[in-house]
């Protein structure tokens, strides 16, 4: 049998990572007698497509260590990687690499930066990127409008949008994903209607699940939770359980257990194995104080053998991810972390601040509720990155499930007290906090 040369192993891997057999394609390359750039950049690739951004930069660290540079694509596919998991610190090199190579003029690069940067809460960062491009494609012009839209900078997103028309730029149907999220984020009620409008009758864009999600969703936040189920009942394509999920998310902001009912018996068939929705269900029971539904609940949640998904938060300090999950006392700096928090409650006390315990959904005492409110994994990685990097740093906190209401009020009040920046970056959007308030205008 010939000796299978470079180009024969890097085509094998390539192959492999295109079927999405990630495990037989990084065994081979294990395998190779030498490797190439591109051989190292199809399977960094590889774990990126296949939603594993954490191997994908170990394994350039490895590529970094035997000497070999990144090319384009291997740029490309690094910078994905980070904004997956929000390696902010690599992004950066990556980009200062990137224009010292002379890749300034990629188009692609230039995408992959701008949603980088968004993703890992650097807004203005990810407009630099944009307004310095020579030339833009409708990738760029939609990353951004969405980027704006998940910041909670709604009209922003709408003047880029209509920037955009003017240059002679036609929407497609991620644009309008952007616009629609734009107006769910900050209830422009009006403008949403009139933008799933314009879809159809102006540009001929045929609206998919994902724009009657974003509708619903839309009318769900602001409480029209009747003319959101009627707008389900209407659709002319089967709802999923992203829309039904989304009238579910509007009746618990808005308490509306009838409503939710319905949603859930839907989903119930759509989704039966997401935790997510029983969870969310039996929230809105708990915070009406209907302890035997919420308890009927989640033992129907143990019947199907879900379990919760835990709740985790992580911050980078010195190009270090820290994760906490709640009541985490195994972090090498949980002392420090907790009399930190105490000394924090002082001033946020004085200046007002009533824990909200009616976040606790538990059936036990006030004061019980606020140990275990106090000890929040986003609250948690607030602390250690304030302990942990210089006064005046921006600290960026990233969460898997949606930030709860009182450690939404509590960030706005530490960030006037510690006079920072707080970038949270959560399940559905942006969070930034600074001097006592937050970008999203408490509308979230």
């Amino acid at each position: 049998m010939p000796q299978r040369d470079i180009v024969t192993w890097n085509t094998m891997i390539t192959q492999l990572v295109k079927s999405g057999d990630i495990n037989s394609a990084y065994e081979m390359f294990l395998q190779m007698p030498e490797r190439n750039v591109r051989s190292w950049t199809a399977i960094i690739s590889g774990f990126v497509q296949c939603g594993k951004p954490k191997e994908a930069i170990e394994l350039f660290s490895k590529m970094e260590e035997v000497g070999l540079r990144p090319n384009e694509v291997t740029v490309v596919a690094v910078l994905a990687a980070c904004a997956d998991i929000g390696t902010l610190d690599l992004g950066i090199r990556i980009h200062e690499y990137s224009d010292k190579s002379g890749f300034k003029k990629n188009i692609h690069i230039s995408n992959t930066l701008i949603d980088m940067y968004i993703k890992c809460g650097c807004l203005d960062a990810a407009h630099r990127v944009f307004d310095g491009m020579k030339e833009r494609t409708i990738f760029s012009w939609s990353a951004m409008i969405q980027g704006l839209a998940i910041h909670g900078k709604a009209n922003e997103a709408l003047e880029l949008f209509f920037e955009m028309i003017q240059t002679g730029m036609k929407p497609n149907g991620v644009t309008f994903i952007g616009l629609l999220n734009a107006c769910s984020h900050m209830g422009l009620i009006n403008e949403g209607r009139e933008f799933f409008s314009s879809m159809t009758r102006d540009y001929r864009i045929v609206p998919s699940i994902e724009h009657y999600g974003c509708m619903v969703d839309l009318l769900s936040r602001a409480g029209l939770l009747e003319e959101a189920r009627d707008f389900i009942e209407e659709m002319p394509i089967k709802p999923n359980a992203a829309v039904w999920g989304a009238l579910l998310g509007g009746c618990k902001v808005h308490k509306n257990i009838e409503m939710a009912e319905l949603a859930m018996r839907h989903l119930h068939e759509l989704d039966p194995l997401n935790d997510g929705y029983y969870v969310v269900l039996a929230n809105i029971y708990s915070e009406a104080k209907k302890w035997e539904d919420a308890a009927r609940v989640r033992k129907l949640m143990r019947e199907k053998g879900l379990k919760k998904t835990i709740a985790w938060s992580s911050v980078t300090v010195k190009g270090a991810v820290h994760e906490f999950v709640a009541g985490d006392e195994t972090h090498h700096h949980s002392e420090e972390i907790y009399s930190m928090w105490n000394e924090l409650l002082v001033h946020m006390r004085s200046k007002g601040y009533v824990p909200n315990t009616s976040v606790v959904l538990l059936d036990v005492e006030e004061e019980e509720k606020e140990s275990v409110l106090f000890r929040h994994s986003e609250k948690l990685a607030l602390v250690f990155g304030l302990i942990s990097s210089p006064a005046g740093q921006t600290i960026r906190i990233f969460k898997n499930l949606r930030v709860c209401e009182d450690c939404h009020a509590s960030f706005k009040l530490i960030s006037e007290i510690v006079d920072r920046e707080i970038v949270v970056r959560d399940r559905n959007r942006f969070h930034s906090f600074k001097d006592g308030s937050c970008s999203c205008r408490d509308y979230w």
